[in-house]
Parts: C-alpha cells; sequence; structure tokens
C-alpha cells in the first residue's frame, strides 16, 4: 500500500520519525542550520512531533540567496548536479544534488506521472527546457524514465517543430507550458491540423496554472479546451523543495508525497492556517542529501484542502498559486496578484501574446503597464480586454498595443521561462 493511501495517523507517524532523522542530519551536517539552531536555543532532541516544528524559526528565500553554500551539508565532490532557481523573483540559487538526490528527482517525478494518469505505454513530448540548469526539464526526463514511459525530448521550440514531431513520433502526452498549448492550436487551426486527431491526450502543465484555487478551471484552461479535447493536469513545484505536487484525474488539487516533504501553510505570523485558507507554502524536506530545508518559506501563497481525495489519496491536497508573497501590488487601493491578470487576458481570444510590466512611481506607489500583442484590433476587442480585467480585478490598468518584436525585446533573453510579469 502507498504511503498517502495509509490512515492519516500512520502517515503522521512515517514523517514524524522521518523528522527526527532529519533533524539529527542537519544538526550535524549543515552549517547553515547547526548556526540556525545554535542562535535560537532550539534542542533539535525536544523536537518529537510536526506540531513541535513551530519551536524552530523558519528559514526564507533570502536566507537561502544570501548564504547559499552554508546550506550545502555533503563534500562537494559528492554533488553530481548543480541546478539553479529561475531568478523570477529574484537573484538565481543553485541547488547541489547528490546521487541519492538525482534517484529521489525521479522517483518523485515517476509518482507525479502515476498520479497524472502516467502508464508505462505512453509516450511524452517535452516541451520545456532541458538544460541550462533547469531542474524541471531533468526532474520530468528522469520520471519518465523511471516510469518506463517514452520521452520524445523536443524542447521550447517553435509550434512548427513541435507538430512536425508529434505527427513524426505520435506521442499520446505533452508537458508544456498551459499557454504554449494555445499557440499549438493557433498553428494547427492556420494549417489544417486537426488537434482532436492528433493522439495526444492529456497534457502536464507546469508554470502556470490551469484552475484557480477553487479549483474551477481558469480562462486558459477553458480556452484550450474549447477547441482541444485534452485532460489538463496542473503540477506546482520549484527548485529548493525538488518535490512536485501533481493533479489526479479528480482535479482537485496537486497531492502531496508525505514520504519526501512536510508541508505547512502558514500566516504572516507563521501560525498553521486551517484548510481552505490562503498562506505561504511551507516545507521541510526529507530524505535530500545535498541542500535540505527546514521550514522552508517558498514565497508561494496557496491554500489546501484536506478531506480524502476519491482517488484513494489521505494526503493533504495543494491549490494552484495564486500569487507569490513579495508580488502582491496595491494598485488604486485594490490588492492584485499578477496571476489575476493573466487570467483576465487569458479570456480574451484575441490577446496572443503579453507582458506585465510593474513599475514604481515618484511616490513609491505601484504602477502596471501591459503590453499587448492582438491578433485583431478594433474598439470591439479593446473593450473586452477591459471589460475582462475590469470584472477580474476591478480596476483597468494601462494599456500597451504593440507587436511580437516589442514584446521579443522587453523580455530577458536568458530566462527560461516564458516570462509575463517584468517587475521593474
Amino acid at each position: 500500500m502507498r504511503i498517502e493511501t495509509k490512515p492519516l495517523s500512520d502517515i503522521k507517524s512515517f514523517q514524524e520519525h522521518k523528522l527526527k532523522e532529519q533533524l539529527t542530519y542537519l544538526n550535524t551536517n549543515s552549517p547553515y542550520y547547526k548556526e540556525h539552531f545554535a542562535k535560537h536555543n532550539i534542542e533539535i532532541g525536544a523536537i518529537h512531533t510536526i506540531n513541535d516544528l513551530v519551536q524552530i524559526p523558519t528559514t526564507t528565500k533570502d536566507d537561502f540567496s544570501n548564504h547559499n553554500f552554508d546550506f550545502l551539508c555533503v563534500p562537494k565532490n559528492k554533488i553530481i548536479d548543480y541546478s539553479t532557481t529561475s531568478g523570477t523573483t529574484g537573484s538565481p540559487v543553485t541547488v547541489a544534488l547528490t546521487e541519492n538526490d538525482l534517484q529521489r528527482l525521479a522517483y518523485n517525478e515517476e509518482q507525479s506521472f502515476i498520479c497524472a494518469d502516467g502508464k508505462p505505454t505512453d509516450v511524452y513530448q517535452l516541451m520545456l527546457t532541458l538544460d541550462r540548469q533547469f531542474m524541471a526539464g531533468m526532474a520530468y526526463y528522469l520520471g519518465i524514465r523511471k516510469l518506463g514511459a517514452g520521452a520524445v525530448r523536443v524542447g521550447p521550440i517553435s509550434p512548427q517543430m513541435q507538430w512536425d514531431n508529434i505527427i513524426r513520433f505520435r506521442p499520446n502526452s505533452i508537458v508544456a507550458v498551459p499557454s504554449f498549448i494555445l499557440k499549438l492550436i493557433d498553428y494547427a487551426e492556420a494549417n489544417g491540423i486537426d488537434v482532436n486527431k492528433s493522439g495526444i491526450e492529456k497534457a502536464i502543465c507546469i508554470g502556470e496554472p490551469v484552475r484557480h484555487a477553487d479549483l474551477i478551471p481558469n480562462s486558459l484552461a477553458k480556452r484550450i479546451q474549447e477547441k482541444w479535447n485534452l485532460k489538463l493536469f496542473s503540477t506546482y513545484a520549484s527548485t529548493e523543495m525538488q518535490t512536485a505536487f501533481t493533479e489526479c484525474e479528480q482535479g482537485k488539487g496537486g497531492h502531496h508525497n508525505p514520504e519526501l516533504l512536510i508541508v505547512e501553510v502558514l500566516d504572516e505570523d507563521g501560525k498553521q492556517l486551517q484548510a481552505g485558507e490562503l498562506g505561504e507554502v511551507t516545507i521541510t524536506s526529507l530524505d535530500i542529501e545535498g541542500m535540505p530545508l527546514l521550514r522552508y518559506r517558498t514565497g508561494d501563497i496557496c491554500c489546501y484542502y484536506d478531506e480524502p481525495c476519491v482517488c484513494g489519496r489521505n494526503t493533504i491536497r495543494l491549490s494552484p498559486v495564486v500569487g507569490r508573497k513579495n508580488q502582491m501590488i496595491k494598485y488604486k487601493g485594490t490588492t492584485i496578484f499578477p496571476p489575476s491578470i493573466c487570467d483576465a487576458l487569458s479570456a480574451v481570444s484575441e490577446v496572443k501574446d503579453y507582458v506585465v510590466e510593474i513599475t514604481k512611481n515618484d511616490l513609491d506607489a505601484d504602477e502596471i503597464q501591459i503590453h499587448i500583442v492582438l491578433s485583431e484590433n478594433s474598439d470591439v476587442v479593446m473593450q473586452k480586454i477591459k471589460t475582462a480585467l475590469q470584472s477580474k480585478l476591478r480596476v483597468t490598468p494601462l494599456l500597451n498595443f504593440v507587436s511580437s518584436q516589442y514584446l521579443q525585446n522587453m523580455r530577458p533573453v536568458e530566462s527560461r521561462k516564458p516570462l509575463m510579469i517584468l517587475f521593474r
């Protein structure tokens, strides 16, 4: 029986046993956490349960960035892979992995694929970066190998080349950023390709949510599924935690793998929130050798659901990320998380691409300008965009209609992700 299908009492006992092992490991091997425990007078022998974790101050992204290699618990000759964070919310940070960490990563993604109806008979076309120290691409590839399925390593290339490979190799699944799936649909429509006869049955969606926090499909998901009869599986992960939360077929949030992480969802004061309440995802990694983390605040704002899932798993499920803690915007008296802007724009089919640019004015107040590429420029389309933004945000930011080349010039050349939000 898989651990996530066992009774909650068994899962809790398992995690608490792993927690004690992890605390001992950190106290012995981690320069950062040895100092952290000493500074805060933490006696790890007094930490017996998950509830006892509140005795330990949390670790932040700034801590990890400013003391990056103080988190390393093994000699450098034990490191076989150096991954980095994307730097979306700050400077990129290195995450060093041992051989055991890579095996753990492969196991994590194998379980994620299984959760998302994955089978050894599947063939996945990978439409994401596999190099440039990007952990996700490597993780998905390792997971597919461990699952025993097939992989077509195409990478983030043009829709034309994606379709050339789909037609040639006939994969039944794709791993892609959801907004890129819209570009695949546009290309198919323009070139006489019937997406529903392509053999693609499901998409593992990365980098962007396809549901709201209440788990209802968002505008992006609706636009995809209006044209393409795909099963969409939402995922949530980060390089630092080396673990993913992936939906099952029920589409009720990303499932927690309790053998890999302890999860807390905390308010501003570090208090554990109740199911359904939005807070910061905070993780304690289990069985990581290279750079394990303890009570690490991810900066991601989610809520969780704790009722058992119909699929048989009893662990919590995380909602999609509604925003990042350090990216909350105050605009004209309204609190906005950037993903809500993206969701509003995704509802308008004539919006082909965009960048949301966020700056500070002379009074240190947030300003928002949205640079938009349209397939059709008319007063009707303009009004559709304004209505969508007003409905979602209750305010309308400044709009700037531009060319694709203009957006390309705005985006950092070295970015591994299709950046839609730029903080200046």
